[in-house]
């Protein structure tokens, strides 16, 4: 870890987050929901998404008047199993917690629920809602449209987002399985954090618009502002390497995050008018919840105890590096490079929340 690196635990800076959303007009209790998802992204590791975020989406963008800082979550068409919401381009965080709720809330009733939304804006890790559902004992499905910078195999022009498809499960084991990916090869939060950082990303994440890979963060961020550059879909440039294969699930996530709604979609799609999708299905509808999750942690053991490459010590499955990160961050917090010490320095000033003393002040 870097020298100028310091750690803030994890308290705090959920309450700072709070408070930033909190002056910028969202109510205490949805600035709650949204603290915690972002904070929650920190404690798993997944730097890209929790605080790292705070300024240049959320904050930046309530500053601007682009997304509202009051949430009207609203349902625009129902039925037993199933819901249409229109999230008015309000907090994605909170818009994405109540539509998962509502999923589990009909998953008890009927077995299985789903909703579909449009009009919402960047809900923070996927994982997140997708943890609600294991935590609840039941197999959480969601996905999200976003910002176009990603290419169609064979493209060379950013048509569509990063789009994850994740999936939540329970087990018997001391974490639950969650997959939570994009359908690109790398997110651009990675990008970010890799510019914030001064380091190069390998060749094979992004091309230009000749196709010609991209290694410089910077110029890679630039130039898909400008829609001059492109991720790449899971799999690659071309077929040879499976391409296609990212680029299709890429493509499912898209339609569900805007045929089912009449959500707005590819290039429509400018950092608010996201389209999102959750799945809830109650374990118990099929058999007994101990039942399946001892299965589910023996078929995760089986994979782990399996045959190592040579060098390789372990293998993992999903949602054991989070859990491992927690175990490693809970008593520390998070790690703050210099970029990000300076944006939070920079929100306090502008915000006059001098309660805060973070420790990298000087």
């Amino acid at each position: 870890m870097a020298d100028n690196v310091v750690w803030v635990n994890f308290d705090t800076l959920e309450r700072f987050m709070v408070d930033v959303f909190k002056e910028q007009g969202v109510p205490e209790e949805d600035a709650k929901v949204c603290a915690d998802v972002l904070i929650t992204s920190d404690k798993r590791g997944i730097d890209s998404h929790g605080v790292n975020r705070l300024k240049p989406v959320y904050y930046d963008r309530l500053k601007k008047g682009i997304q509202n800082p009051v949430t009207d979550f609203e349902i625009v068409r129902e039925g037993p199993t199933t819901a249409v919401v229109d999230g008015h381009n309000g907090m994605g965080h909170l818009v994405a917690k109540k539509a998962m709720d509502l999923c589990i809330e009909k998953a008890r009733r009927y077995g299985m629920g789903m909703v579909a939304v449009r009009e919402s804006t960047h809900y923070g890790i996927a994982g997140y809602y997708a943890l609600m559902a294991a935590e609840a004992g039941m197999i959480g499905i969601t996905g999200t449209n976003a910002r176009p910078s990603v290419a169609p195999t064979f493209g060379a022009e950013n048509m569509y987002g990063t789009n994850p498809l994740t999936v939540g499960l329970p087990t018997d084991e001391k974490f639950p399985f969650i997959y939570d990916a994009a359908t690109s090869i790398t997110q651009r939060g990675k990008i970010e954090v890799a510019a914030r950082k001064g380091e190069k990303i390998p060749e094979g994440l992004l091309i230009d618009n000749q196709g010609e890979y991209l290694t410089d963060p910077k110029e890679a961020l630039a130039r898909l502002i400008e829609g001059k550059a492109a991720l790449l879909p899971i799999g690659g440039k071309g077929e040879e390497t499976g391409g296609y294969k990212g680029y299709g699930f890429a493509t499912i996530v898209e339609i569900l995050s805007a045929a089912l709604q009449g959500g707005a979609f590819l290039k429509a799609i400018t950092g608010v008018n996201l389209g999102h999708f959750f799945i809830a299905v109650d374990i118990e509808a099929f058999t007994e919840l101990e039942s399946f999750k001892k299965t589910a942690g023996d078929i995760l053991r089986e994979l782990r105890a399996s045959r190592k490459m040579p060098g390789q010590d372990r293998i993992y499955t999903a949602g054991e590096k989070e859990y491992l990160v927690w175990l490693e961050r809970k008593n520390k917090g998070v790690p703050l490079g210099k970029s990000l010490q300076k944006e939070l320095i920079q929100m306090r000033d502008e915000l006059g929340l001098t309660q805060y003393r973070f420790g990298f002040e000087s």
